[in-house]
């Protein structure tokens, strides 16, 4: 019966293991001086090695005739623990057996002692999907075990275990296997298998295995048996990536505001079943290759995965926008991505994000109900008025009320740069791109970015001064729904984290006229509007 290469390839010794040299040295060192622990928390991406290190520490520590702290894979405890049919080597997969009472029956049956070898060894696999009550059990029994048993946990989220379980464990972070490495190990095992595998399609393989040895051997085996000659164009086929045209085509379009052309490259591929949930994340891994292109053009041939005609194709769309634009764009994908999975209509938000991406959006032209903002205004008059005739302590007279606001979440600030007690007039620096920030403020917020028209902005350090026109921004900006978001497109634009101090430069009196002043033109836009009618 045919077995899958990377069952038949998986290191049977700590010597087999590949890019984890790390931690398998200090594992055949513990077990060749026999100081090995209760308890181990392995942890890192997939296919790196955490379950096969597992196998084969537990069949180590049981070996009869272990050699330099590897088994030797010859005596009957090997043998058995190889097929399965050891008892002392309890594998628990706890994606399926996550329950507290899947842990009782573990800690009932560990007061027994191993059959034939020296320890009982329990190999949690995911142990990070345990209930939090399944955690409470196996604590109690790992933190005071018998002297005969021993806990291997292997995680790929490690922050998902608790302290309490982790401080008990000896942790070994698994690391990414290079890409040289799996190329190599590739190589050998088609020799051995009798494949026909060229250097550039080990390195494809290696490259879409993203550090996997068990993505790039599966990979391998697909691979074998849809090309006599497995290259990087065979590689190519066999695992999707040829024939993306669409997806250059797409960022081209997003490229030239061309948003007629990007939904109907949207909708035909809607219309073949394309998954736009996948097309989304494709879109990100390109933008992604453009984004290293820009950043790093020197080291992204060895970073980005494609194909050399494709190449060509992502350096003019590298060339075709900035930076700041790619990597805004990666943000509004990944939003989308997120959003899609919990929306019914995954087409209507993933057409807005291309829209969006577009760039050319405007506000439609509506007949606005005026009753609305004169009440507004209406309020706004009540409250200044109040504040103007306010009783003034020792009867000097009222000074030009001017509003002073601050980001309203000051936990979140980092900390000032600069004394702003001693600041003076000509250490503001004033902000050449606060337009553009604006520019990318309308996008999320329109009603807050339109009290900000006129609005100017210098900095002192890390310290951001705006300065408004509009005395409604300040009661915007004491929202922390509306300054999140302005301070995290001016950390986007101007690549940096500030603090934000802002002010309205007119006074009740100013204001107030300016208040009149549209009441006077929405009241002569009603009767034009009489008028026609």
């Amino acid at each position: 019966m045919y077995k899958a290469l990377y069952r038949k390839w998986r290191p049977m010794t700590f010597d087999d293991v590949i890019s984890q040299q790390h931690t398998t040295d200090t594992l055949k060192n513990q077990i060749i001086s026999g100081k090995t622990a209760h308890a181990y928390l392995f942890t890192g991406s997939r296919g790196t090695g955490k379950t096969t290190c597992a196998r084969i520490l537990a069949k180590a520590v049981n070996c009869r005739n272990m050699k330099d702290g590897n088994p030797c894979l010859e005596c009957d405890i090997c043998r058995d623990a190889d097929s399965g049919a050891l008892t002392d080597i309890v594998e628990i997969d706890a994606a399926s057996n996550n329950g507290v009472d899947n842990i009782r029956d573990l800690r009932d049956a560990a007061v027994y002692t191993p059959d034939r070898g020296a320890y009982k060894v329990y190999i949690i696999d995911e142990v990070h999907m345990l209930s939090p009550g399944a955690f409470n059990a196996l604590l109690k029994i790992m933190e005071e075990p018998p002297p005969y048993v021993k806990f291997i946990l292997a995680t790929t989220e490690i922050h998902k275990v608790p302290a309490t379980i982790a401080s008990r464990c000896q942790r070994y972070d698994f690391r990414r296997i290079k890409a040289e490495d799996i190329a190599a190990r590739l190589k050998y095992i088609a020799q051995q298998e009798d494949i026909s595998l060229t250097d550039d399609g080990a390195a494809m393989i290696a490259k879409l295995a993203d550090g996997g040895m068990r993505d790039a051997v599966s990979l391998l085996d697909q691979c074998s048996v849809c090309a006599e000659v497995i290259d990087a164009a065979a590689v190519s086929d066999t695992a999707g990536i040829a024939g993306r045209d669409h997806l250059y085509d797409m960022l081209e379009a997003i490229n030239s505001s061309d948003t007629a052309k990007a939904l109907s490259i949207t909708g035909n591929l809607y219309n073949m079943s394309k998954d736009l949930s996948r097309l989304c994340e494709e879109l990100i891994a390109q933008l992604r290759n453009i984004m290293l292109l820009k950043a790093s053009p020197e080291n992204a041939a060895s970073l980005i995965v494609c194909m050399p005609d494709e190449l060509e194709r992502l350096k003019a769309l590298a060339a075709a926008a900035d930076l700041g634009t790619v990597m805004a764009r990666l943000n509004a994908l990944q939003e989308c991505r997120e959003r899609m999975q919990k929306v019914m209509n995954k087409r209507v938000e993933f057409e807005m994000a291309l829209i969006r991406l577009c760039g050319n959006l405007s506000a439609p032209a509506v007949n606005t109900d005026n009753s609305e903002v004169l009440e507004k205004i209406r309020k706004l008059e009540e409250r200044m008025a109040s504040v103007r005739n306010a009783p003034q302590t020792g009867g000097a007279p009222a000074a030009p009320e001017v509003l002073t606001a601050r980001n309203p979440a000051p936990d979140t600030e980092p900390q000032p740069t600069v004394d702003i007690r001693k600041l003076r007039p000509e250490d503001l620096v004033p902000c050449d791109r606060w337009e553009e920030i604006m520019e990318e403020f309308r996008k999320i917020n329109p009603a807050v970015a339109g009290s900000l028209d006129g609005s100017t902005a210098a900095t002192a350090g890390n310290i951001i001064f705006i300065t408004s026109q509009n005395r409604f921004f300040i009661t915007l900006f004491k929202n922390k729904e509306n300054a999140v978001p302005l301070s995290e497109t001016i950390s986007r634009v101007l690549g940096q984290r500030f603090i934000i101090r802002a002010k309205c430069a007119t006074t009740v009196d100013q204001q107030k006229n300016m208040a009149e002043e549209l009441i006077k033109k929405a009241q002569a836009s009603q009767i034009e509007t009489a008028v026609e009618g």
